[in-house]
């Protein structure tokens, strides 16, 4: 078996970079700047008090590698390029490889299947980084993070045990899912905070952005009758002082990845298939998302106006939300 990483940015290349390092052959596919460091110098992985430099397969396009019909492809692009990039993998790949998603949202998984029949969910919760090319970051000194995998839309096989215990091997716990889109629906409750932390002024008002946002989107998925309970996935704090986070040469992360990429200057952000699908799943069942959209307008404006992270008064977020009354009680349907 060998894993071929769709997206080896923070995430996606610190999983190929474990799995590397636990023996496993592994191919990571990247783009520009990042893609032409990794060939020309190997992949720079950092963690506390550790950095390697790891000379691992990377190719631009998955048209570039040559596919033997035993690969499972790791997709860990963000999500609005997702439908790109499985369409480039369809073109190259066979059509039986498996593919499992890295990401976040629950949009990815649906994309996959229109394409390929043999589609996975995993529910990433790690504290990684990457925001120069050629490198990526890893903070937990106790381990690398979870990862639990599971058949969408629902189910498990033998695929799933196998993934999972070679990542556990790998120094990222995992464990097999029958019900894995539970679980990446709690992420995304706890996702909807990316916005805030990326665009929005830190502070007091900025955390009551963030209980606007995720009660809007417990009450959206409650109306449509989603389940999204997984108490394992939103104990963030506990899961990281288990993993022991640590800043790495004195710098501590930067951030959620949505931060991350406002400082990299990525071109897009995934707010819209986050705070975005609240507001879908809002606007389909009568559900009033209005902190969900206006961080979805402003995230929009943020990045086409190259404004730096973290710039936004919270009073401008909830003017444009209209949802200054919020703060006398929860948000009703």
């Amino acid at each position: 078996m060998r894993f071929v990483v769709l997206g080896a940015g923070a995430v996606g290349g610190v999983v190929g970079a474990s799995l590397h390092r636990s023996g496993q052959e592994v191919a990571l596919i990247a783009r520009g700047e990042h893609y032409r460091l990794i060939r020309e110098r190997g992949l720079t992985f950092e963690r506390p008090g550790e950095s390697l430099t790891l000379e691992i397969p990377v190719a631009d396009a998955p048209a570039a590698l040559e596919w033997s019909g035993e690969e499972v492809v790791l997709v860990a692009a963000k999500s609005q390029d997702t439908a790109a990039a499985l369409a480039s993998l369809r073109a190259a790949a066979p059509t039986t490889t498996p593919v499992l998603c890295l990401q976040n949202g629950v949009e990815n998984e649906r994309i996959a299947l229109r394409l390929l029949p043999n589609v996975y969910g995993a529910v990433v919760m790690a504290p990684t980084a990457h925001l120069e090319p050629g490198v990526v970051q890893a903070y937990g000194t106790r381990g690398i993070g979870v990862i639990d995998v599971g058949r969408y839309p629902a189910g498990l096989d033998r695929l799933c045990e196998e993934v999972a215990s070679v990542l556990t091997a790998a120094g990222i716990s995992s464990r097999p899912r029958p019900d894995i889109m539970r679980f990446k629906y709690a992420k995304l409750i706890n996702n909807l905070l990316n916005a805030v932390d990326a665009i929005v002024e830190p502070g007091p008002q900025g955390d009551e952005l963030t209980r606007l946002a995720q009660e809007e989107g417990r009450a959206a998925l409650t109306a449509a009758g989603i389940d999204f309970v997984a108490e394992e996935v939103n104990d963030v704090i506990g899961r990281w002082r288990r993993l022991d986070v640590q800043a790495i040469e004195g710098r501590p992360r930067a951030g959620s990845s949505t931060r991350q990429s406002l400082a990299r200057g990525a071109p897009t952000l995934e707010t819209d298939y986050l705070n975005g699908e609240i507001s879908l799943i809002g606007r389909l069942h009568g559900v009033p998302t209005p902190v969900n959209d206006a961080l979805g307008q402003l995230s929009e404006r943020h990045l086409r106006e190259r404004r730096p992270p973290q710039s936004v008064p919270a009073e401008e977020v909830l003017a444009r939300a209209g949802a200054g009354h919020y703060a006398d009680g929860p948000v009703r349907r």
